[in-house]
């Protein structure tokens, strides 16, 4: 797993859109005191359940790779916004 360049900015991006899509999705409301990492997890298995992203082998499901494939997630989301303009 190769890091992304601004790999952090683009996982707090991620978050932040992630969570915009579930709770525009009527399927979570996010608290104040959600964790980081349980908004992380949350927002991956939605992204899963939703077929947006690809599912990772459970034994490989980790804190580390969900950020890590929320960050791709998150660069290509606004690869597409950018390439649409």
């Amino acid at each position: 797993m190769k890091k992304l360049k601004n790999e952090s900015e683009l996982y707090k991006g991620a978050i932040e859109a992630g969570m915009r899509y579930g709770e525009e999705r009527g399927a979570v409301e996010f608290e104040a005191t959600d964790s980081a990492n349980d908004k992380a997890l949350y927002i991956y298995r939605l992204l899963v359940h939703d077929k947006i992203i690809q599912a990772l082998p459970e034994d490989q499901v980790s804190v580390k790779s969900i950020k890590h494939k929320l960050a791709i997630w998150h660069s290509k989301t606004l690869a597409k916004k950018a390439s649409s303009r």
